[in-house]
C-alpha cells in the first residue's frame, strides 16, 4: 500500500494538465493511466480523424503547438506525440498500464485499487475525459442480427465495414465525418440528423476557431449560460479538421450523394422508423448559425478587427433542401449491411464506491468540485467554460482545481493537528 497526496485517473490531455498544475503547487501526486499516455488518441480513433481545432489552439499549461504547421490539424497519431512530449516536458509522473479498479473512501482519504497494486490518497482526481463510453440506445437491439453495428471508437476505414450500404445514425462531428468518408468511398450512406449544430469552416477569411477564440467565446464561464444542463447536452459542432480548410455539414453531405433522413425513432428488425423533424431540426440549427454570425459581425465591428477579415458573408438557410426526408427505410430492400451509432458519449465510473454520481450516472460536481471532500472531476464538457473539454482549456480548470485541492489538504492539515 503506497501513500501520496494525490491521485489522477486519467493520463490524456486533463490528467497531464492537473499533473502540471500539481506539481507547481509542489503537491505529491501520481497519474494512472489504463495503458498510454493519451490511450484513446491511439486506440478509438479512426484513420483519417484530425483534430477539429487548429494546431496553433493546441496550449496546454507551460506547453503549446511549436510546429510549422499552425493552421493545420494534427492527425490522432500526432495529437498522441503531442501529449507524449507534454508529459515528458512536465515530468508528469504517469503510472502506465495501471487499471484503476476500485476508488473508495476511507479515513485518510481514499483508497485507490489498481491491477499493480493500491494507494492512499488524501485527494482524488478523476480525469477519464468527456468521451468515454460510445452511447448505443437501446432501440438498437431491434436490428436483424446480420446488420454489423459499431460506434466510432471502433470504426477505422470504409474497407472495414461489409459490402452494402451504411445507416449513420447521428450528424454531431463524428456522425458527419464518418458519413463524409463513407460516402466518398462509394458507399451508399443514410444519415439520420436529430438535433445538431452547423458552423462553417471558415468565415470571412478566418478559421472559425479564431472568430470563437477572439471573441472569447470559448472562455464564456457556466455562470453565464441560460441553461447549464442543456448547454453541457449539446452536440459537438459540425466540423472536418482538414488540409483545404472545407465545411461538412448536412447540406455538404447531400450534395456528395448522402441521404439525409431525420431522426431515428424506431427499429424492428429491417425497419428503420424516422421522425418527421428533419425540417425542423435544420431550421433550428440555421438560426443558432445566423445568430452566431451576427454576433461574430457586432465583435469585428466593435472591437476594431473590421481590417483584419473579409467583409460579412451572404448567410444561406437549409432547412428547405430536407422536405423529401424518408419516413422510414427498409435496410434488407435497400441493401444496408451496417448501422455506425454516432449519438454521443457517456461516462461510466463502475469503480467509483463513493456517493457522488447521480441516477443518470453522471458524477455530480460544481465547477470540478464533487460533493465528497477532496475528490475532483476534470475535462468534461462545459465544466467551467465552454472549452473545458478542448486541449486548449483544460488548463485553466485544472489550475483551479489544483487551487482548490490545495486549500483542501492545508484544511485538513489544520483539522488533524
Amino acid at each position: 500500500m503506497r501513500r501520496i497526496e494525490a491521485v489522477v485517473i486519467g493520463g490524456g490531455e486533463a490528467g497531464l494538465a492537473m499533473s502540471h498544475s500539481l506539481s507547481a503547487r509542489r503537491i505529491d501526486h501520481v497519474v494512472l493511466e489504463r495503458g498510454r499516455v493519451a490511450e484513446r488518441w491511439r486506440s478509438e480513433r479512426w484513420d483519417s480523424l484530425r483534430l477539429l481545432t487548429p494546431n496553433w489552439q493546441s496550449r496546454l499549461p507551460g506547453f503549446a503547438y511549436a510546429g510549422d504547421d499552425p493552421d493545420g490539424f494534427m492527425r490522432a497519431p500526432e495529437v498522441a506525440a503531442f501529449l507524449d512530449e507534454y508529459a515528458r516536458a512536465v515530468r508528469a509522473p504517469v503510472e502506465t498500464a495501471t487499471l484503476v479498479t476500485r476508488v473508495a473512501p476511507v479515513r485518510d482519504g481514499f483508497a485507490i485499487g489498481t491491477d499493480r497494486g493500491d494507494w492512499i490518497a488524501r485527494a482524488v482526481v478523476i480525469a477519464t475525459g468527456d468521451s468515454d463510453a460510445p452511447f448505443v440506445p437501446r432501440v438498437a437491439g431491434g436490428l436483424t442480427r446480420d446488420v454489423t453495428q459499431i460506434v466510432p471508437s471502433q470504426y477505422r476505414r470504409p474497407s472495414q465495414l461489409p459490402d452494402g450500404g451504411v445507416l449513420v445514425v447521428g450528424a454531431s462531428s463524428s456522425g458527419v465525418q464518418i458519413a463524409d468518408e463513407l460516402g466518398r468511398a462509394g458507399r451508399a450512406v443514410t444519415i439520420a440528423a436529430g438535433g445538431h449544430t452547423r458552423v462553417p469552416r471558415r468565415y470571412r477569411g478566418r478559421d472559425i476557431m479564431w472568430w470563437l477564440d477572439r471573441a472569447g467565446f470559448m472562455d464564456e464561464p457556466i455562470e453565464q449560460v441560460h441553461d447549464p444542463v442543456r448547454s453541457r447536452r449539446q452536440p459537438s459542432l459540425q466540423l472536418i479538421g482538414h488540409p483545404d480548410h472545407h465545411s461538412l455539414d448536412l447540406t455538404v453531405l447531400r450534395n456528395h450523394g448522402v441521404r439525409v433522413a431525420g431522426r431515428l425513432t424506431g427499429i424492428d428488425g429491417d425497419r428503420v422508423a424516422l421522425a418527421d423533424d428533419l425540417v425542423a431540426t435544420t431550421a433550428a440549427s440555421d438560426v443558432k448559425l445566423a445568430m452566431l454570425l451576427v454576433r461574430l459581425d457586432d465583435f469585428a465591428r466593435e472591437s476594431g478587427i473590421e481590417s483584419e477579415v473579409a467583409p460579412p458573408e451572404p448567410f444561406v438557410p437549409t432547412w428547405d433542401q430536407f422536405l423529401d426526408a424518408p419516413a422510414s427505410i427498409d435496410l434488407r430492400a435497400e441493401r444496408i449491411r451496417s448501422v455506425v451509432w454516432a449519438v454521443g458519449y457517456r461516462r461510466r465510473y463502475p469503480w467509483l464506491v463513493v456517493p457522488v454520481v447521480d441516477s443518470e450516472g453522471e458524477v455530480r460536481h460544481d465547477g470540478g468540485v464533487t460533493p465528497y471532500p477532496g475528490l475532483y472531476i476534470l475535462g468534461l464538457r462545459f465544466l467551467r467554460r465552454r472549452n473545458s473539454s478542448f486541449i486548449d482549456g483544460v488548463g485553466r480548470d485544472a489550475a483551479a482545481l489544483a487551487k482548490h485541492l490545495c486549500r483542501y489538504l492545508r484544511w485538513r492539515e489544520r483539522a488533524t493537528a
